[in-house]
Order: structure tokens, then C-alpha cells, then sequence
């Protein structure tokens, strides 16, 4: 069960890290990152809709549930909208890596709010972040990466940091997949409303690969993501497959350097390293802390 467990972990990290596949394929086109997030999401609404009603599972939920999972939809979906305008100012594979930082930032955030114990081996894993992210902001022969690109990732980062230790929080008794159509769905409200506002008219899809770009976008990185995490937390918990999400921003680096000739150099492989590294010392820390 446990192998089953570790595979599950694999498929989730490596669908999540195809994010650059789908987005920039329809930026080549001309797509807006507007348009690229709301069909992201509309199509995975509609899939999890699919999937809710051959389960044959209600879609009501309380007052109370509602209004918590849409702050948790709009912080997922804002986090979503700062990732993908990024991508439009630096490379998607070192946008995806500095973007793993965000376990760093939940770290700061219980201790800041929750007044957690900021122990020596969470300070160096902020350090190591934090130096491997210095790292990357050094491109190609020097080149610095664009201000606002690395800054838009780093929002991005700090968005998804609070919407876990929301979703920590936040206590239901509704399933998996009822749990996070609720959290899509609002995520959805949340992007045409920030579509509308930004000024960015929603584009149609033209060809059979944008269609196939959009589909592959709700359902790798956003549907079958969600749904191998759940059956890996349950097979092997939380922190084995936390560790697993590392392969994460690999999968974005590689499809990035192979797939849309990113480059790929020395320094960008130590930033990773240490990004990587200072996030799985920091799981593995705060394990052994819960096992004591």
C-alpha cells in the first residue's frame, strides 16, 4: 500500500509541475493570462461537476462552509493569476522553483501569527531558501531576472502559504472532491472578477491545441493533481508527500529547458538545490519535532 501511496505522490507533483505546458503554448498564441486562468478553471469546475455526479453527491453546503471556502478559493485562484502573469517576465521552470519556497513562507507565517518557536534548523532552511532564490535572480551570463517577475512569484508564493494554513483551519465534513469543486468554483468567481476589473477581454479558443492547452491545464495540474494528493496523504501521510512535491518544480524546470528551450545553467542548478534542500529539511525537521 505504501508503494501505491509513494506513486500516487510521483503522478501528483510531476501533473502539477506540467503548469508551464498548457500556459505557455497559449501565450505563444497571444492568449492573456486572464483568459489562460479562467478556462483553466471553468473546465476543472466542470470536470469535478462530471465527477460529483457519477458519485451521485450533493452539492449543497452551509452559509458558513461557503463563505470560508470562497476566501480559500480566491487566495487559491490569486495565487494561480500571480504565477501565471509571471511567466511573462522570467523563465516558468525558475518562476516554479522559487515558487516551492511557499512551505518557507507557512513556516514564518505560524510562527508570526501562531507564535510557533522559530528553531535553528527553520532559520537555516529560510536561509538556504532564501540564498537559492539570490541564486536564481541571476540569469543567463549574468542577466538579472525582471523585478517584477521574481516579485509576482513571490506573492504568488505567499498567497498559497495562506491558503494552506487556511485550509489547516478550516474544519468540514465534506468529501475531498466536494471540498475542493467548492474551492475551484469560487476560484472561478474570483478570476472573472479580477478579469473584469484588469480590463483583459476573455479570448476564444481558435485551435484544437489551445482547446487541448486549456484541457490539459484543468485537468493535470489542477484535477488529477488534487486527486492522487488525497490518496497519497491517506497511504502515506502528509509529510512523505510533501517531500514528493519537490518533483514539482523539477517537472516545470524540465519541460521549460526541453519542451520550450528555457536555458539551463550552473547557477540556476545550485538555486534549485538549495530551494529544494531548505524545504525538505524543513519537513523532515518538523516531523521529527512531532514524533519527539
Amino acid at each position: 500500500m505504501k508503494l501505491k501511496g509513494f506513486a500516487a505522490a510521483l503522478l501528483a507533483a510531476i501533473f502539477y509541475g506540467t503548469n508551464p505546458l498548457g500556459t505557455l503554448q497559449l501565450y505563444a498564441d497571444g492568449m492573456n493570462p486572464s483568459s489562460v486562468l479562467v478556462y483553466r478553471y471553468a473546465f476543472a469546475t466542470l470536470m469535478f461537476l462530471i465527477w460529483m455526479a457519477a458519485k451521485r453527491e450533493s452539492l449543497t453546503i452551509s452559509w458558513g462552509t461557503a463563505i470560508r471556502l470562497a476566501i480559500l478559493g480566491t487566495l487559491m485562484s490569486m495565487s494561480s493569476a500571480s504565477l501565471y502573469l509571471s511567466f511573462r517576465y522570467m523563465d516558468a521552470g525558475v518562476a516554479s522553483t522559487i515558487l516551492f519556497s511557499y512551505p518557507i513562507m507557512v513556516a514564518v507565517l505560524m510562527v508570526v501569527f501562531y507564535h510557533e518557536h522559530l528553531t535553528w534548523s527553520t532559520t537555516l532552511c529560510i536561509l538556504m531558501a532564501v540564498s537559492g532564490i539570490a541564486l536564481l535572480y541571476h540569469g543567463k551570463g549574468g542577466v538579472t531576472l525582471s523585478t517584477v517577475g521574481v516579485s509576482l512569484v513571490i506573492l504568488s508564493s505567499l498567497l498559497y502559504a495562506f491558503y494552506i494554513i487556511g485550509v489547516n483551519q478550516t474544519h468540514t465534513k465534506l468529501s475531498p472532491v466536494k471540498f475542493t469543486f467548492w474551492i475551484v468554483f469560487f476560484g472561478l468567481i474570483a478570476l472573472l472578477v479580477y478579469t473584469f476589473f484588469a480590463g483583459e477581454p476573455l479570448e476564444p479558443l481558435r485551435t484544437p491545441l489551445e482547446w487541448a492547452s486549456a484541457l490539459q491545464l484543468a485537468l493535470l495540474p489542477t484535477v488529477l493533481s488534487l486527486y492522487f494528493i488525497n490518496i497519497a496523504i491517506e497511504h502515506i501521510g502528509s509529510t512523505p508527500t510533501a517531500i514528493m512535491g519537490a518533483v514539482e518544480p523539477v517537472t516545470a524546470v524540465c519541460i521549460g529547458v526541453f519542451i520550450f528551450g528555457e536555458s539551463f545553467t550552473l547557477r540556476l542548478a545550485v538555486g534549485i538545490v538549495l530551494i529544494l534542500s531548505a524545504v525538505i529539511l524543513l519537513v523532515l525537521s518538523r516531523e521529527e519535532k512531532i514524533e519527539k
